[in-house]
């Protein structure tokens, strides 16, 4: 049997409005469908793996670096730019933030408009 990685799927509370920031942070598009619950993005140039939302109506946002007791991050996306300064300033644009803690260098940790974790990195970090 053939297999193959599919998508990560991401919860939030609000799908629509997370994948849009998505879509333009990653400059992918919408695959149409009719549940605004759950919304699927894809790169242009292939189909899978994609990337989608899920409806999560009790979503809590983690928690930066780990605190015990606290929210506890599950995953996070990892977004390989060629300028990190640029990107920051695009994905601060698009309304997410910089997070207080940054551990190292090549990298910011973000957080989208509903607290979700995201790294933008430069190659070889």
């Amino acid at each position: 049997m053939a297999r193959s990685f599919g998508a990560v799927v991401i919860g939030t509370p609000d799908p629509a409005g997370t994948a849009a920031f998505y879509r333009e942070l990653l400059g992918w598009l919408t695959v149409e469908g009719d549940d605004p619950d759950f919304i699927r993005l894809r790169d242009p140039g292939r189909e899978r793996p994609g990337l989608s939302f899920q409806r999560e109506s009790g979503f809590i946002a983690p928690t930066w670096p780990p605190q015990p007791g606290a929210q506890q991050l599950q995953a996070h996306l990892d977004v390989l730019v060629d300028d990190l300064d640029a990107e920051v300033a695009r994905a601060l644009a698009l309304g997410a933030c910089r997070d207080d803690h940054q551990p190292a260098e090549g990298v910011v940790i973000m957080r989208d408009p509903w607290g979700g974790v995201f790294c933008l990195f430069l190659d070889g970090y």
